[in-house]
């Protein structure tokens, strides 16, 4: 890996500034996305390990099942809304 890396280094040393920013907004991007679909899976796990109690048979929630799914996304957007603004606040003091 390292050997590939260094293969590497001098095609992005000799990059116009133009093409690195564009690569590293690109980069930044892409790990948003990761880190956007790492949240969506932790909330899918944890939300169906509360919810779903019984072996699931019919391929649709019970009457149970869909309203705690429901309320436990909420909750959880509601959480991370919260940081988020407690975060901007801090960070624009």
């Amino acid at each position: 890996m390292d050997a590939l890396n260094s293969a590497n280094l001098p095609d992005i040393a000799g990059m116009p500034d133009r093409d690195k920013q564009e690569l590293q907004q690109f980069i930044k991007n892409e790990t948003q996305k990761s880190n956007i679909q790492q949240s969506i899976h932790s909330l899918t796990d944890m939300c169906f390990r509360k919810c779903i109690t019984a072996k699931p048979s019919s391929g649709k929630l019970d009457k149970y099942e869909e309203p705690c799914m429901q309320n436990c996304v909420d909750r959880f957007m509601d959480a991370n809304n919260l940081i988020l603004k407690q975060l901007e606040a801090m960070r624009t003091a």
